[in-house]
């Protein structure tokens, strides 16, 4: 049997590309993975992220706030920013670590339903706020168009006014229940956080479950920044409800005399006189100046967990207010200038937040936050964060 060349050229170019298709034949020149789909799930399955909580539009940061959720990581950034899912280790730390864990799912739990509790009180301020302001609309619409004196219409329109800011001073004591339960999970928060960096010296861990402990800790240190800023919510949330009640009843209550009498009368006196109280104050918290060899009225060392300061810095407060009633109150936050440039990012970041609670403290005990400056420093002499309180 005979073969032309024709035909021979053609069975051995088939040959050769039936050999260049088999992975059998020919070896492999790029040296990657020859089987992709493998490897995406084996990273998969080995690097877990959690979403940072991201706020809705039209709402509050916390309203918004959702426990972060395991993911699978889709970039190397993202890996680094959160820490692997746990994996049993076999080791105390590793258990040690699924329990902390535990621990963060409840304390989160915790928060989301601070939050609830946080929208619910605002949402139902808000309805009460808005009838009682057409409530009273009504009110001044017939008084400035003239009725009678002690119009029972009037006087039932009144009483329902009066209800309702009653249901605002419910609420406002409900906000401050709920700032105490918000402090509570605070400690819970900080406690979990300082047992997280305790277990890095644990001896008998495997570098697995440092990276897990990376994890748990950034986790926490998030849901700290959470509560802080829901206690910072709540203290002004409750100071600004409480000065709306007061001014409103004044209002109020002269809004029964125009009712009585049948006609309208001016602004309250008594309201006056505190605008330009709030006015003269605010003036001198811009245009004051403090020497700077003045001696501050409290230094507040921050040294330690759960520092007692609040009665002494209540006496301090209240014997400066009484020698000058129109005192105006300098916060510092002072960090130590100390250690590598990332220690003292840490340090001002931490000293911001204790002035912070001191400022929540202060608001707290009746003083307003127009009469109260907040500055930050660093110093070398300081062993540990500070607040330093001034009075001019």
């Amino acid at each position: 049997m005979t073969f032309s060349r024709t035909t021979f050229v053609l069975i051995s170019s088939g040959l050769l590309l039936a050999g260049c298709e088999s992975n059998s034949m020919w070896p492999s020149l790029s040296g990657e993975n020859p089987n992709p789909a493998s490897a995406q799930t084996k990273q998969t399955a080995s690097s877990l992220v959690l979403k940072a909580p991201t706020p809705s539009a039209g709402t509050s940061a916390f309203s918004a706030y959702k426990p972060p959720t395991a993911t699978a990581a889709t970039s190397s950034a993202t890996r680094v920013a959160a820490g692997p899912a746990l994996k049993p280790t076999g080791t105390f730390v590793g258990k040690k670590i699924v329990s902390m864990r535990g621990d963060l799912e409840k304390l989160r739990g915790a928060v989301k339903r601070l939050n609830v509790r946080m929208n619910k009180l605002r949402t139902e301020n808000e309805s009460s706020t808005q009838r009682y302001h057409g409530i009273v609309a009504a009110m001044n619409a017939k008084l400035q168009a003239g009725t009678t004196p002690g119009n029972p219409v009037l006087v039932k329109q009144w009483n329902e006014a009066q209800q309702q800011l009653e249901k605002i001073e419910d609420n406002i004591s409900k906000m401050n229940g709920l700032s105490n339960d918000s402090g509570s999970e605070a400690t819970v928060a900080g406690y979990l956080l300082d047992s997280v960096r305790a277990t890095y010296t644990l001896s008998g861990a495997v570098d697995e479950d440092h990276v897990h402990l990376r994890g748990v800790e950034d986790e926490a240190n998030r849901t700290v920044v959470v509560i802080n800023r829901l206690l910072n919510e709540l203290s002004n949330d409750i100071n600004r409800q409480s000065s709306y009640l007061a001014n409103e009843r004044r209002n109020l209550t002269t809004m029964s005399i125009a009712i009585k009498n049948g006609e309208r009368y001016g602004a309250s006196l008594m309201n006056r006189a505190f605008a330009q109280a709030e006015i003269k104050a605010r003036t001198a918290a811009r245009s004051g100046k403090r020497r700077a060899s003045s001696r501050p009225l409290v230094v507040i060392r921050f040294d330690r967990q759960n520092v007692a300061y609040k009665q002494a810095l209540y006496n301090a407060v209240s014997r400066a207010v009484e020698r000058k009633p129109d005192a105006v109150f300098d916060l510092v936050a002072v960090s130590p200038k100390v250690g590598s440039p990332s220690a003292r990012i840490l340090n001002t970041t931490a000293a911001k937040r204790n002035s912070e609670g001191v400022l929540r403290t202060l608001t707290d005990m009746g003083l307003p936050s127009s009469r109260v400056n907040l500055t930050a420093t660093n110093s070398a002499t300081a062993q540990a964060s500070e607040v330093r309180v001034y009075v001019r």
